[in-house]
């Protein structure tokens, strides 16, 4: 074999440097390329959405991409809860999750109102499905009193358009809600809603009264503060041996509602009550009849679940503590579709409300307060009344300062 010579030598270093040079710049990009590749395929999908509009270097550590994370799952949840069908009738467990943490604290609120340097309170608490149509008459109502006096809370299903927003004493004073429907416990889970809200709000709530959007009051604030707060008993209405009772108590099941509430433990009334801060926190404690109440009903026909779980509920953990009527006014003698009468414009004027007045309540028929010769000679005014139609306001407010709210 022949030795090379220098010149050859020298012309194969010139033939290979430029091939070296190629190498290298073309070497160093595919490695950073691929350096890149591998950061992005190491990060969750769900992190890269997060980083589309910034540039991440693969230096920063999980943990940096976990609030952005939790960011963009917010709007994510949300576009699909708004391509959903309106709400249905909840079946259990109605997504108690919230309720159950909110009920627990208010549970442990104390069960007497404070006192000190504060005078007792009322809460009124309204369940609605839609804009208070006698805002203005309760507006009236609030405005003669002072405002140390009362609180407002206002149940509105989130299912339903509010095209009028509340206003005046009704500016936020919508609690969290959740849809309700007829038929079913959303009306009870609602009014513990309500009640949960109040005792946890304020300290000196006394008596917690549920409204429905086509109430009235009665009276003026005054005579309506001055009757309350002067019982240490809750208004509610607990009725037994009513027609159809058995019916209503088996319509989740002949034996659904055992053992915890039997037959003869069960009691009926109107959904509409005035309770003591005590009875308030015993409403939102309990858990054993719930487990019960809550249950879906077989037969709709029989199904008033809201009219049933309260005054079962008092009527067995304290009826001596309770006057067995309510103090909202109703005329069943007109209903329709399981609704009482509604007075409309033609029918409102000082002869309505004053016949409203001198009407007497139901007292219960259970004879738990038999021998309680201060519940057998009791005459206690109706507060308020229902039902009265939205067309209604106009001739309510023409009669609100000489007729209701004088005494």
């Amino acid at each position: 074999m022949l030795s090379p010579t220098p010149i050859s030598l020298l012309c194969a270093l010139l033939l290979c440097l430029p091939l070296a040079i190629v190498f290298t710049i073309t070497t160093s990009p595919t490695t950073t390329t691929v350096t890149s590749e591998s950061t992005t395929t190491s990060i969750p999908s769900s992190m890269t959405l997060c980083t589309s509009t910034t540039n991440r270097t693969s230096s920063q550590s999980v943990a940096s991409f976990q609030p952005l994370i939790k960011t963009m799952q917010k709007p994510m949840k949300k576009n699909k809860t708004t391509t959903t069908s309106p709400p249905q009738t909840p079946r259990p467990p109605f997504q108690e999750e919230d309720d159950n943490s909110l009920f627990q604290l208010a549970g442990r609120v104390n069960p007497n109102p404070k006192s000190i340097n504060s005078p007792k309170k009322l809460a009124f608490m309204f369940l609605t499905t839609s804009p208070l149509p006698l805002a203005p008459l309760w507006e009236l109502y609030f405005n003669t009193t002072p405002k140390n006096l009362y609180n407002i809370y206002i149940h509105a299903d989130p299912s339903f358009n509010y095209t009028q927003p509340f206003q005046g004493v009704f500016t936020g004073r919508v609690v969290s809600s959740k849809p309700t429907s007829r038929f079913s416990p959303t009306l009870i889970s609602a009014a513990r809603r309500l009640l949960a809200h109040a005792l946890l709000h304020d300290s000196s709530n006394y008596m917690f009264a549920l409204l429905s959007p086509s109430c009235i009051p009665l009276h003026s604030f005054n005579f309506t503060y001055r009757t309350l707060t002067k019982s240490k008993k809750s208004f509610i209405e607990i009725l037994n041996h009513e027609g159809g009772a058995f019916d209503r108590w088996a319509a989740r099941g002949l034996q659904a509602m055992l053992p915890e509430v039997q037959f003869k433990e069960f009691r009926i009334g109107s959904q509409f009550f005035v309770l003591t801060r005590r009875h308030a926190r015993i409403v939102v404690r309990d858990r054993r009849l719930w487990s019960k109440f809550k249950l879906p009903c077989l037969d709709r026909t029989t199904c008033y679940p809201e009219e049933h779980y309260f005054p079962t509920l008092l009527s067995m953990m304290d009826p001596r503590g309770c006057v067995p009527a309510t103090l909202t006014h109703v005329d069943w003698r007109g209903q329709h579709d399981g609704h009482p009468r509604t007075y409309h414009t033609d029918e409102v004027g000082p002869e309505l409300i004053r016949t409203l007045r001198m009407d007497m309540p139901r007292y219960g028929d259970d004879g738990t307060n038999g021998s309680d010769l201060s519940v057998m000679k009791r005459r206690d005014p109706f507060l308020f009344a229902r039902k009265f139609s939205p067309d209604s306001i106009g001739p309510l407010m023409e009669i609100a300062n000489d007729v209701i709210f004088k005494n």
